[in-house]
Protein backbone atom coordinates (compact mmCIF):
# COMPACT_ATOMS: atom_id res chain seq x y z
CA UNK A 1 0.00 0.00 0.00
CA UNK A 2 1.46 3.56 -0.91
CA UNK A 3 1.97 5.71 1.64
CA UNK A 4 0.54 9.23 1.01
CA UNK A 5 2.69 12.39 1.54
CA UNK A 6 2.11 16.10 2.47
CA UNK A 7 5.32 18.41 1.94
CA UNK A 8 5.41 21.30 3.82
CA UNK A 9 8.05 24.43 2.77
CA UNK A 10 7.46 28.29 1.77
CA UNK A 11 9.95 27.67 -0.29
CA UNK A 12 9.24 26.26 -4.00
CA UNK A 13 12.63 25.17 -4.84
CA UNK A 14 13.16 23.01 -1.68
CA UNK A 15 9.46 21.52 -2.36
CA UNK A 16 10.67 20.57 -5.84
CA UNK A 17 13.64 18.45 -4.70
CA UNK A 18 11.52 16.96 -2.00
CA UNK A 19 8.73 15.90 -4.56
CA UNK A 20 11.01 14.84 -7.27
CA UNK A 21 12.44 12.41 -4.58
CA UNK A 22 9.10 11.23 -3.86
CA UNK A 23 8.23 10.43 -7.06
CA UNK A 24 11.66 8.16 -7.47
CA UNK A 25 10.47 6.05 -4.51
CA UNK A 26 7.99 3.45 -5.35
CA UNK A 27 6.48 3.11 -2.14
CA UNK A 28 5.09 7.34 -1.84
CA UNK A 29 2.46 8.98 -2.97
CA UNK A 30 2.88 12.66 -3.17
CA UNK A 31 -1.15 14.02 -1.77
CA UNK A 32 -0.28 17.75 -1.56
CA UNK A 33 2.02 20.67 -0.71
CA UNK A 34 1.48 23.21 0.78
CA UNK A 35 3.49 27.00 2.01
CA UNK A 36 2.20 27.52 4.79
CA UNK A 37 1.86 25.46 8.33
CA UNK A 38 -1.64 27.07 8.16
CA UNK A 39 -2.42 25.61 4.98
CA UNK A 40 -1.08 22.13 5.88
CA UNK A 41 -3.39 22.22 8.82
CA UNK A 42 -6.40 22.81 6.14
CA UNK A 43 -4.98 19.90 4.77
CA UNK A 44 -4.23 17.56 7.52
CA UNK A 45 -8.32 18.02 7.92
CA UNK A 46 -9.09 17.23 4.73
CA UNK A 47 -6.64 14.24 3.54
CA UNK A 48 -5.41 10.77 4.44
CA UNK A 49 -1.53 11.72 5.36
CA UNK A 50 0.60 8.97 6.20
CA UNK A 51 3.97 10.86 5.93
CA UNK A 52 4.67 14.69 6.52
CA UNK A 53 7.69 16.52 5.07
CA UNK A 54 8.21 19.60 7.60
CA UNK A 55 9.99 22.60 6.92
CA UNK A 56 11.24 23.86 10.40
CA UNK A 57 11.65 27.73 9.63
CA UNK A 58 8.62 29.17 8.21
CA UNK A 59 7.52 32.62 7.96
CA UNK A 60 4.31 32.80 10.11
CA UNK A 61 3.62 29.72 11.90
CA UNK A 62 6.89 27.67 11.87
CA UNK A 63 7.44 23.81 11.70
CA UNK A 64 7.94 23.37 15.71
CA UNK A 65 4.80 25.35 16.17
CA UNK A 66 2.70 22.71 14.03
CA UNK A 67 4.62 19.90 15.30
CA UNK A 68 3.68 21.02 19.06
CA UNK A 69 0.03 21.29 18.14
CA UNK A 70 -0.32 18.30 15.63
CA UNK A 71 -4.01 16.41 17.38
CA UNK A 72 -4.04 13.56 14.95
CA UNK A 73 -0.70 10.87 15.02
CA UNK A 74 1.61 11.48 11.62
CA UNK A 75 5.10 10.23 10.95
CA UNK A 76 7.05 13.32 10.53
CA UNK A 77 10.39 14.06 8.84
CA UNK A 78 11.41 17.37 9.76
CA UNK A 79 13.56 19.31 7.32
CA UNK A 80 16.33 22.13 8.27
CA UNK A 81 19.56 24.31 7.41
CA UNK A 82 20.61 23.54 10.62
CA UNK A 83 20.63 20.52 13.20
CA UNK A 84 19.37 23.33 15.76
CA UNK A 85 16.09 21.72 16.59
CA UNK A 86 16.45 18.46 16.41
CA UNK A 87 17.19 17.48 20.26
CA UNK A 88 13.47 18.75 20.56
CA UNK A 89 12.36 16.96 17.25
CA UNK A 90 13.37 13.34 18.60
CA UNK A 91 12.08 14.38 21.72
CA UNK A 92 8.68 14.65 19.83
CA UNK A 93 9.35 11.50 17.99
CA UNK A 94 9.81 12.78 15.02
CA UNK A 95 10.76 9.79 12.29
CA UNK A 96 14.02 11.60 10.91
CA UNK A 97 15.42 15.07 10.13
CA UNK A 98 17.16 15.71 7.19
CA UNK A 99 19.31 18.44 7.75
CA UNK A 100 19.35 20.82 3.72
CA UNK A 101 21.02 20.20 1.21
CA UNK A 102 20.37 16.46 1.57
CA UNK A 103 20.85 14.08 -1.72
CA UNK A 104 18.52 11.13 -2.46
CA UNK A 105 20.40 8.46 -0.49
CA UNK A 106 19.93 10.37 2.81
CA UNK A 107 15.97 10.89 1.79
CA UNK A 108 15.37 7.07 0.86
CA UNK A 109 17.07 6.34 4.58
CA UNK A 110 14.63 8.35 6.21
CA UNK A 111 11.61 7.52 4.34
CA UNK A 112 12.30 3.35 4.95
CA UNK A 113 12.27 4.41 8.47
CA UNK A 114 8.93 6.06 8.19
CA UNK A 115 7.86 3.08 5.89
CA UNK A 116 8.85 0.47 8.81
CA UNK A 117 6.52 2.58 11.53
CA UNK A 118 3.68 3.48 8.70
CA UNK A 119 3.36 -0.66 8.12
CA UNK A 120 3.91 -2.09 12.10
CA UNK A 121 0.94 0.73 12.78
CA UNK A 122 -0.84 -0.74 9.85
CA UNK A 123 -0.85 -4.05 10.97
CA UNK A 124 -1.95 -3.43 14.54
CA UNK A 125 -4.79 -1.79 13.65
CA UNK A 126 -6.03 -4.67 11.09
CA UNK A 127 -5.31 -7.11 13.99
CA UNK A 128 -8.10 -4.65 16.61
CA UNK A 129 -11.59 -5.73 16.49
CA UNK A 130 -13.02 -3.25 18.70
CA UNK A 131 -13.10 0.57 19.73
CA UNK A 132 -13.49 2.71 23.25
CA UNK A 133 -15.00 5.55 23.28
CA UNK A 134 -15.66 7.61 26.12
CA UNK A 135 -18.68 8.92 27.10
CA UNK A 136 -19.74 10.99 30.44
CA UNK A 137 -17.08 9.43 32.79
CA UNK A 138 -16.45 5.45 31.82
CA UNK A 139 -14.71 4.16 28.35
CA UNK A 140 -17.90 2.07 26.61
CA UNK A 141 -16.63 -0.99 24.36
CA UNK A 142 -17.66 -0.88 20.94
CA UNK A 143 -17.07 -3.89 18.64
CA UNK A 144 -16.55 -3.24 14.73
CA UNK A 145 -19.15 -5.68 14.31
CA UNK A 146 -21.82 -3.65 15.94
CA UNK A 147 -20.69 -0.36 14.23
CA UNK A 148 -22.64 0.39 11.36
CA UNK A 149 -21.29 4.23 10.19
CA UNK A 150 -19.61 7.19 11.93
CA UNK A 151 -20.50 10.81 11.58
CA UNK A 152 -18.91 13.85 11.59
CA UNK A 153 -20.58 17.04 13.54
CA UNK A 154 -19.00 19.80 14.01
CA UNK A 155 -16.06 18.82 16.40
CA UNK A 156 -18.00 15.20 17.56
CA UNK A 157 -17.76 12.31 16.10
CA UNK A 158 -20.56 9.55 16.31
CA UNK A 159 -20.74 6.60 16.47
CA UNK A 160 -23.93 4.79 15.20
CA UNK A 161 -24.69 1.22 16.31
CA UNK A 162 -27.84 -0.56 16.01
CA UNK A 163 -28.79 0.54 19.51
CA UNK A 164 -27.08 3.32 20.64
CA UNK A 165 -25.17 6.46 19.42
CA UNK A 166 -22.16 7.58 21.67
CA UNK A 167 -20.57 10.99 20.76
CA UNK A 168 -16.94 12.03 20.96
CA UNK A 169 -14.90 14.84 20.53
CA UNK A 170 -12.76 14.05 18.16
CA UNK A 171 -11.64 14.68 14.51
CA UNK A 172 -12.72 12.79 11.48
CA UNK A 173 -9.30 12.29 10.48
CA UNK A 174 -7.97 11.02 14.07
CA UNK A 175 -11.04 7.91 13.74
CA UNK A 176 -10.12 6.92 10.18
CA UNK A 177 -6.23 6.34 11.06
CA UNK A 178 -7.70 4.53 14.39
CA UNK A 179 -9.81 1.89 11.94
CA UNK A 180 -9.14 -0.99 9.89
CA UNK A 181 -9.95 -0.54 6.00
CA UNK A 182 -10.78 -4.71 6.05
CA UNK A 183 -14.08 -3.45 7.88
CA UNK A 184 -14.48 0.61 7.39
CA UNK A 185 -13.77 3.11 4.00
CA UNK A 186 -14.54 6.72 4.22
CA UNK A 187 -17.37 7.84 1.67
CA UNK A 188 -17.83 11.23 2.12
CA UNK A 189 -16.39 14.17 4.02
CA UNK A 190 -18.58 13.11 6.87
CA UNK A 191 -19.21 9.77 6.80
CA UNK A 192 -17.16 6.07 7.64
CA UNK A 193 -19.15 3.49 6.82
CA UNK A 194 -18.42 -0.02 7.97
CA UNK A 195 -18.49 -1.77 4.86
CA UNK A 196 -19.83 -5.41 6.21
CA UNK A 197 -22.77 -2.99 6.88
CA UNK A 198 -23.77 -1.67 3.88
CA UNK A 199 -27.08 -3.48 2.42
CA UNK A 200 -27.35 -1.25 -0.89
CA UNK A 201 -26.65 1.40 -3.34
CA UNK A 202 -28.66 3.58 -4.73
CA UNK A 203 -28.09 6.83 -6.60
CA UNK A 204 -24.76 7.24 -5.12
CA UNK A 205 -25.88 6.74 -1.80
CA UNK A 206 -24.62 3.90 0.83
CA UNK A 207 -28.28 2.49 2.78
CA UNK A 208 -27.56 1.03 5.87
CA UNK A 209 -30.12 0.13 7.47
CA UNK A 210 -32.80 2.87 7.37
CA UNK A 211 -30.11 5.24 6.52
CA UNK A 212 -28.80 6.66 3.02
CA UNK A 213 -25.43 8.10 3.30
CA UNK A 214 -24.45 10.41 0.96
CA UNK A 215 -21.28 9.36 -1.21
CA UNK A 216 -18.65 11.80 -2.12
CA UNK A 217 -17.06 12.72 -5.64
CA UNK A 218 -13.83 12.63 -4.25
CA UNK A 219 -13.86 9.05 -2.53
CA UNK A 220 -16.39 7.33 -4.98
CA UNK A 221 -13.73 5.86 -7.26
CA UNK A 222 -11.70 4.46 -3.98
CA UNK A 223 -15.27 3.45 -2.18
CA UNK A 224 -16.16 1.11 -5.39
CA UNK A 225 -13.02 -0.32 -5.71
CA UNK A 226 -13.49 -2.40 -2.65
CA UNK A 227 -16.71 -3.74 -3.66
CA UNK A 228 -17.32 -6.57 -5.22
CA UNK A 229 -19.43 -6.13 -8.45
CA UNK A 230 -20.87 -8.50 -10.57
Amino acid sequence: MKINCLVVDDEEVSRAIVKRFISKTSFLELADECESAEAAEKALNEKNIDLLFLDVKMPGKSGMDLLRHLETPHKVILISGAEEHAAEAFERSVTDYLVKPFEYPRFLQAVQKARTQIEAIRKETEEQIDVYVKTDARFVRIPFDDLLYIEAMADYIIFHTAEQRYIVHYTMKGVEKRLPTSFFARVHRSFIVNCRQVNSLEDLNVVIGNKSIPIGASYKDAFYRRLNFL
